[in-house]
């Protein structure tokens, strides 16, 4: 076996839903080998993953398994140490969104994988979708300047409340998934982001008083282009109208319409699309549309588990192929630049400018 083919050993550290997802990937990846996994506690884990030695910290285990991959899933506040850390070790490393708290950590973990000459991706999942993939082209065919229309609010209980309000002890909703969406805004108008204006609510006396479960943030863009994404999480969260994913510009739009039967704490209906509808605004002399719109059914379209295992597929294929992630770094960054200035207007009721 080549040096090229030998499996990459990887370390696992933090196992929610996204580390296990993750650490499925891995294990079903023959292009991957576990070495341990790192959880403070003893997670239930599918059967697939019980055979692995799981660490209670990520420093021990790092030192002593060598790993060559650090996979980083856990919460926000933990992940540019522990980047670091691996990247000094000599690791390359896959890290969950958001890659950072501050601008500044974020900044600090690139600078590191720069230094160490090792590849850095980052959690962002919809650019492994095929469906996403497609929306950004179509919308950047229409052209700006573009109005953006996004949010992802879930009525969450139970287990998921439980889940949402450990994210909130570092992390708003805003931060955590706006990322996400604010990055396809990024792909498709390529301007830079120039102001940034936030609001947001605490509706529980379950989260901290300097926490909040509902935000909405909106974003300028230099090419004229404005955008907003709103967030909620919790019991009280309406299911109205939970997924807007809407781009518009002078040519006309392009929308993913869902599921009118999909519930808001389902994680597939995070990702899955059902249909991709374009409108164009081009009109005859009578004034009335010239074509219908037309709806593009994405049919067969990954999963959650499938999408988490064409996203490892991409870190496997980012090391061995030695791609440049120059761009894929700063966007990520740049991304969080805005939730986190639009985190910081909610918190001082002042627009940030960029």
């Amino acid at each position: 076996m080549s040096q090229s083919d030998k499996p990459i050993r990887v370390l696992v550290a933090g196992l929610g839903n996204m580390g296990r997802s993750h650490a499925l990937a891995y294990h079903n990846n023959p292009g991957f080998e576990i070495v341990g996994m790192v959880n403070r506690s003893t997670p239930k884990l599918e059967p697939e993953l019980q055979a692995y030695t799981i660490h209670p910290d990520f420093t021990t285990a790092l030192a002593e398994l060598k790993p060559d991959l650090c996979s980083i899933n856990t919460y926000s506040d933990s992940h540019a140490d522990y980047a670091v850390a691996a990247f000094e070790a000599g690791c390359d490393v896959f890290v969950e969104k958001p890659l950072a708290t501050t601008v500044t950590d974020a900044e600090r973990v690139v600078a590191a994988a720069r230094k160490a000459g090792r590849k850095l991706v980052i959690g962002y999942i919809l650019r492994h979708h095929p469906s996403w993939t497609r929306l950004i082209e179509e919308a950047r065919k229409l052209g700006p300047p573009y109005v953006f229309r996004m949010n992802l609010n879930q009525q969450s209980s139970g287990p998921t409340w439980a889940t949402h309000k450990s994210l909130m002890r570092t992390t708003s909703p805003i931060v955590d998934c706006g990322v996400h969406y604010v990055d396809v805004m990024c792909q498709i108008t390529d301007a830079r982001a120039v102001e940034v204006r936030g609001m947001g609510l605490r509706l529980s006396e379950e989260i901290a008083a300097d926490m909040y479960n509902y935000g909405q943030l909106q974003v300028l863009f230099e090419d004229g282009s404005v955008g907003w994404y709103e967030a909620g999480w919790g019991p009280m969260i309406s299911e109205t109208a939970f997924f807007v994913k809407d781009v518009m510009s002078p040519k006309g739009a392009v929308s993913i319409v869902m599921d009118p039967t999909a519930k808001s704490d389902d994680i597939d209906t995070h990702t899955k699309t059902s249909v991709i509808r374009l409108h164009t605004a081009e009109t005859g002399p009578d004034g009335k549309f010239i074509r219908p719109d037309q709806d593009m059914r994405m049919t067969g379209e990954p999963g959650h588990q499938a999408l988490c295992d064409l996203e490892q597929a991409f870190v496997l294929r980012a090391i061995r192929e030695d791609l440049n992630l120059d761009r894929h770094m700063a966007d990520a960054v740049a991304s969080l630049r805005i939730c986190l200035a639009a985190d910081e207007s909610v918190r001082t009721g002042q627009p940030v400018r960029l």
